[in-house]
C-alpha cells in the first residue's frame, strides 16, 4: 500500500498571503521606492537587514503595505528618532525576532490544520479567524513590555545616567547538565517538549523574582534582574529543581555575576556578562558560582553561604575569582 501524497495546500497558502500582505503582489522593489520616495538602495539595505532574500530586480513581489512601511521609516528618520545606525540595529532586531516567531507560529498553525479532514479548508480558515486575534495580542504584549521597560528607565535614570544604556545588573546563565546525551535519547518530538518545558518553568521563576529572560540559547537561558538576592534566589530555585530526582525540570548549572552591563535592543553585553558565562562553563551539576561583585552584594545574607573556591584559569579571565552559593 502506498504512503498517501502529502495534501496540497499552494491555493490556501495564496489566501493567507493575500490576507497577510493585504493584496496580491503586484509591485516590484523598485516601484515600491517610488512610490515611498526613499532611494532603491535604501530600500534594498532593508529588505536586507530585515533577512529577507534577495529578489530580481523585475520580481513581482511587493504591495501597498511594503510601501506603506518604508513611508513610516522615512518619517522615523525625518523625525530625528532613528538615525542610519540606529535604523539598521533597529530593522535587523525586527527582522530576527519576528523571523523566528513567525516560524513557531506557521509550525503551530499548519500542524493544526493537516489534523484537519480538508488542510487547505482549515488553512484559510485560520487565516481568517486566528490571525487577527494573533495579532491583537502581539500589539498587546509589546505595547505592556513597552510600558514596563519604560517604568524601569525613568525609575532607574538619574541626570548622570540619562541616555546611557549601563546599568548595574545581576545577570545569571542556568545551562543544562548533559544536554548532549540526554537529547541523544529522546525523539525530535520529545526534544522539543523537554526544553519547552525548560524554557517556561525557567521564565516562570525568572518573573516571580522580578527578572527578565533575556534570551534562549538551545540548552541556556540567559536572565537578568535589578536586585542580585532576587536573582540568586531564582537561581538556586532552578539547582535544587534539578537535584530533585522526582521533578522533570533537568539538572542544571548556574553562573551569576553582578556589576555594569550594557543594554541594547533586547540583549546585553559586557564584561558581567562574560564573567557569568565563564562561572557556569566551570560550576559543577546543581551548583550556582558567583563573582565578585555578586559576594560583595551577598555577604551579608545571613541565610545564604559562600564558599571561596580555588582561582581558576578561564578564556579571558586567568585568575578568576568565584565562590559557590548556598542555602545556610
Amino acid at each position: 500500500m502506498s504512503e498517501a501524497s502529502p495534501p496540497d495546500l499552494s491555493g490556501a497558502l495564496d489566501t493567507v498571503e493575500r490576507y497577510l500582505l493585504g493584496d496580491t503582489p503586484n509591485l516590484t522593489q523598485a516601484e515600491v521606492c517610488e512610490r515611498a520616495g526613499v532611494p532603491l538602495e535604501v530600500g534594498r539595505e532593508l529588505w536586507r537587514l530585515l533577512g529577507f532574500a534577495h529578489l530580481p530586480e523585475d520580481a513581482v513581489a511587493f504591495t501597498e503595505a511594503d510601501v506603506a512601511a518604508l513611508r513610516y521609516t522615512h518619517d522615523l528618520v525625518g523625525l530625528g528618532v532613528l538615525d542610519a545606525e540606529r535604523q539598521a540595529a533597529l530593522v535587523r532586531t525586527w527582522g530576527r525576532s519576528f523571523a523566528r516567531l513567525a516560524e513557531w507560529q506557521t509550525r503551530l498553525l499548519t500542524d493544526v490544520a493537516l489534523e484537519s479532514p480538508d488542510p487547505a479548508a482549515q488553512v484559510a480558515d485560520l487565516a481568517s479567524e486566528v490571525l487577527p486575534r494573533v495579532e491583537a495580542l502581539q500589539s498587546y504584549v509589546w505595547r505592556r513590555h513597552l510600558a514596563s521597560a519604560g517604568n524601569r528607565l525613568m525609575a532607574s535614570d538619574s541626570a548622570d545616567t540619562a541616555g546611557s544604556d549601563s546599568s548595574t545588573l545581576a545577570v545569571v546563565f542556568v545551562d543544562i547538565v548533559g544536554f548532549t546525551s540526554r537529547s541523544k535519547e529522546l525523539t525530535e518530538g520529545e526534544l522539543v517538549q523537554w526544553i519547552e518545558h525548560f524554557e517556561a518553568e525557567c521564565s516562570g521563576l525568572v518573573v516571580d523574582h522580578g527578572g527578565r529572560v533575556i534570551k534562549n540559547i538551545g540548552d541556556e537561558v540567559l536572565f537578568v534582574a535589578d536586585d542580585v538576592a532576587a536573582a540568586a534566589e531564582a537561581a538556586l530555585l532552578m539547582t535544587a529543581r534539578g537535584s530533585d530526582g522526582d521533578d522533570a525540570f533537568p539538572a542544571v548549572r548556574a553562573g551569576l555575576a553582578y556589576g555594569d552591563v550594557v543594554s541594547r535592543l533586547g540583549d546585553v553585553f559586557g564584561p558581567t556578562v562574560n564573567v557569568a558565562a565563564r562561572l557556569t562553563s566551570i560550576a559543577r551539576p546543581g551548583t550556582v558560582l558567583v563573582d565578585v561583585g555578586a559576594h560583595e552584594a551577598l555577604a551579608g545574607d545571613e541565610g545564604l553561604e559562600l564558599r571561596r573556591l580555588r582561582r581558576t584559569s578561564v578564556k579571558g579571565y586567568p585568575h578568576l575569582r568565584s565562590w559557590a552559593l548556598r542555602r545556610s
